[in-house]
């Protein structure tokens, strides 16, 4: 008899012996303790928030791909023709010479004609659950929003991005969707809710919201996981643990103002620094970190003072603030936002007059980021147009205003892995990302060129010609 046969039969005996005991007792009381002993039987252990979901792949399941030149993600040329072994998930093998697999039906064999195979694109700001859903759409109904965000994520992972760094909005759902198979879509790695203060960047409530009691009512924008408002640090400390219970695997706050929120001027510093230490001693007890939205040289030096592991902008800052980020090992996650995002908001709006101050600092923190060698991750941080989300590629591919293709994919690839991979054991995919090397995960796309030449390519879907994801071949042109 095994453990579950001898739990059941206790469970049937002392139910007995407790039904004659209870006969005295009334009969709700009698039926409530068997129905815990039931319960208790039928539970099951949770997953753990945010833990990897089993493969999708037999381990016997294989690609072989053929006569292909590689980008490995990390060197700026590509390799000699190559062969590369898939087995399940992972990159089992790369060989020049001739690599033997069972032709069975388990094998698949590509014949890459001397495409170049590289790692999937990484995205490093995302809001995936707020791309296809209108401003007044975002904080509506949950079903119809999960479903838009569900039909571009696989938008998104068919333009090649394999796998995405979401830096606010309910995508715990969308995630565990695409993790069990249900949605096509990249891995994602989420923040949930922004974590901001009574009008800091993130708060898109009315006038007619206010006053907010602390501890009282929760707003819609609240409730369903968008942001949420925190105005003492043991508020912030709560909200960071709750984002941390349901899988985050990094904490984003907002330091600074922000364009797209309509009570948030761009100069002010939001959090004081013992609310910002409280989020980050949080995220710290878990093992991850906090990133910060932040434009300016005091809303991005306040976050740093304060612990904070990765900038997300850092659009405003001058040199002195650069240095500073360098002297501390600081990422920051940068977006060359293309000029049709601004023109996107209304001539006369606040958002409009806030993102024209904004635009013209783009370059020149890139420039400080060149010149002090800062950690730079890539991200395209695209907000309410489908039609931008398409240019996902385009935008990574604008890049060459300031680095080579080269060093653009590199950044898109290996560097924003390793800004993922700071988030340690509340990484939800813990393994090697955006390289192509032995063990590594295989999340590949086979390129009808060489896009270290001609990085546009990356910027057209229709050059990916195989686009895979965790071993799984999501698009094979040449089956055709």
């Amino acid at each position: 008899m095994n453990s579950k046969e001898e739990s059941s039969t206790l469970c049937g005996l002392m139910t007995a012996r407790k039904l004659k005991q209870l006969c005295g007792l009334s009969l709700v009381s009698a039926a409530i303790f068997i129905g815990l002993c039931q319960a208790g039987l039928a539970q099951k252990t949770p997953e753990a928030p945010g833990s990897a979901p089993p493969s999708t792949l037999t381990g016997d399941a294989v690609t072989l791909f053929q006569n292909v030149r590689i980008f490995d993600g990390k060197n700026a040329a590509l390799s000699d023709p190559a062969n590369v072994l898939i087995r399940g998930n992972q990159i089992e093998r790369i060989s020049r010479a001739p690599i033997a697999v069972d032709r069975g039906a388990t094998t698949s064999i590509i014949d890459g004609g001397g495409r170049t195979l590289m790692p999937g694109l990484i995205d490093a700001h995302w809001h995936a659950m707020l791309i296809r859903a209108t401003p007044a759409q975002a904080f509506g109904d949950v079903g119809y929003n999960n479903l838009l965000a569900g039909d571009e994520a696989t938008d998104t992972l068919m333009r090649g991005f394999t796998t995405v760094r979401d830096v606010g909005g309910p995508a715990f759902g969308l995630k565990q969707a695409i993790d069990e198979g249900i949605v096509k879509g990249p891995r994602i790695y989420p923040s949930g809710a922004m974590i901001t203060i009574t009008s800091g960047h993130g708060d898109f409530r009315k006038l007619t919201d206010l006053p907010r009691t602390i501890g009282g009512m929760l707003t819609r924008m609240e409730l369903i996981g968008g942001a949420v408002i925190a105005d003492s640090p043991d508020e912030v400390r709560v909200r960071t643990r709750e984002q941390l219970m349901q899988g985050a695997s990094q904490v984003k706050l907002t330091a600074g103002g922000g364009v797209s929120s309509p009570f948030s001027p761009i100069d002010v510093t939001t959090f004081t620094g013992p609310e910002l230490r409280a989020a980050v001693e949080a995220a710290e007890n878990w093992g991850t970190y906090v990133a910060a939205h932040a434009f300016t040289p005091a809303a991005i030096q306040g976050a740093v003072a304060a612990g904070v592991k990765c900038i997300e902008h850092a659009t405003l800052m001058d040199e002195a603030t650069a240095k500073l980020l360098a002297e501390k090992g600081i990422w920051v996650s940068m977006q060359p936002l293309p000029d049709a995002l601004r023109l996107g908001f209304p001539v006369g709006s606040v958002q409009r007059a806030k993102a024209d101050e904004i635009w013209p600092g783009i370059a020149r923190s890139y420039e400080l980021a060149k010149k002090y060698k800062l950690k730079t991750a890539w991200g395209t941080d695209v907000l309410f147009s489908r039609a931008l989300a398409q240019q996902q590629g385009a935008i990574l591919a604008s890049l060459v205003r300031w680095y080579t293709p080269a060093e653009a994919l590199i950044m898109a690839t290996s560097t924003n892995a390793e800004l993922l991979a700071l988030s340690g054991k509340r990484n939800p995919y813990p393994g090697k990302l955006g390289v192509v090397e032995q063990g590594a995960f295989a999340d590949l796309l086979l390129v009808d060129g060489n896009p270290l030449d001609n990085i546009s390519l990356v910027a057209d879907p229709k050059n990916f010609t195989i686009i895979m994801k965790d071993g799984v071949i999501y698009k094979n042109a040449l089956a055709k």
